[in-house]
């Protein structure tokens, strides 16, 4: 599991700095004027709609007002806690994501039956890196090898008229 977790992370790592970035901007731009706006329209322990929602529409409009009225002592408990609520539910649906995208098995994202599998050159016992029938990028069967050289070709294969013409000349039927 800490495996599949590790490569979740990475794979994700550029979108988790985005997330981050975005998690700043809606403190600042949205969470802080909430947290403002309940403080000032709190009248005698009880909330005023309508000194609520005149605060919170100044204080969206000046969000660099917000980070300085922030740190003041009269909003810094109101911003905090609220702040802290938001953040949490932000971190429970990171975490959903981030184990949502886990890979499902070992293999995931890995062309099956691709070459990445093989190490140490296996795929060079056989083929030549640089003549004889191409199979791939700077991968060919070599033709002067002894024994089984049958290829096992998977998928649509279209021949074109001057692929066609070069193979009657060499003499093999399609």
């Amino acid at each position: 599991m800490d495996s599949k977790l590790s490569r979740a992370l990475k794979k994700y790592q550029a979108k988790i700095y985005v997330v981050l970035i975005l998690w700043i901007i809606l403190t600042i731009v949205f969470v802080m004027p909430l947290a403002i706006a309940i403080t000032d329209g709190t009248v005698g322990g009880v909330l005023d709609s309508k000194e609520f929602f005149l605060s919170i529409g100044e204080n969206m409009t000046n969000p660099l007002g917000n980070i300085a009225k922030s740190f003041s002592g009269t909003y810094f408990g109101s911003v905090f806690q609220v702040g802290s609520i938001f953040t949490i539910a932000y971190a429970f649906f990171m975490v959903i994501g981030i184990i949502k995208g886990t890979p499902k098995h070992e293999y995931e994202d890995i062309e099956h039956g691709s070459s990445d599998w093989c190490t140490h050159g296996e795929e060079y016992v056989t083929l030549s890196p640089n003549k004889g029938i191409l199979l791939a990028k700077k991968l060919y069967l070599p033709l002067d090898k002894r024994g089984n050289t049958n290829v096992l070709v998977v998928g649509r294969f279209r021949v074109s008229e001057n692929l066609h013409h070069l193979l009657y000349l060499m003499h093999i039927n399609v």
